[in-house]
Order: C-alpha cells, then sequence, then structure tokens
C-alpha cells in the first residue's frame, strides 16, 4: 500500500463527495451528507499509518485500488 499524508486523504475523500465537517484539535471530521458516515482524519505532518489508511478507506466504503487511482 502507498503511503499517504493527511492532506492527501482529505483531498480524496473530498473527491468521494465528503466534506470538512468541523475540525477538533489535530483530528478533521469529514462527512458524506448523503450516507452520513463521518470519518476523523489526524492532521499532522506524518504520513498516516497503514491500519489507520485501511480503516479510513473501509469507513469511506471505498477500496484501496479506488482510492490510489484518486490520489
Amino acid at each position: 500500500m502507498a503511503s499517504f499524508k493527511p492532506k492527501e486523504v482529505v483531498r480524496i475523500l473530498e473527491k468521494l463527495k465528503f466534506i470538512q465537517k468541523r475540525q477538533t484539535g489535530s483530528h478533521l471530521m469529514m462527512f458524506h451528507p448523503v450516507s452520513k458516515i463521518i470519518i476523523p482524519v489526524p492532521i499532522h505532518r506524518k504520513d498516516i499509518k497503514k491500519g489507520l489508511l485501511r480503516s479510513i478507506i473501509k469507513q469511506a466504503q471505498s477500496t484501496e485500488e479506488e482510492f490510489i487511482k484518486l490520489k
């Protein structure tokens, strides 16, 4: 799996029709208006770890392949 910066993950989620709801501390809450799914994305300088990235992809009801294509 490729590594992703937090800003890249936010951009991909926006392409999947998620919107930025609010930011609490270092976590940005991404919201999907149709499915009502809320996904917290940690905003920091390091790459997002593989396990957390897989969890975000699963919550977004996407696949790793689709996520990589949207990068």
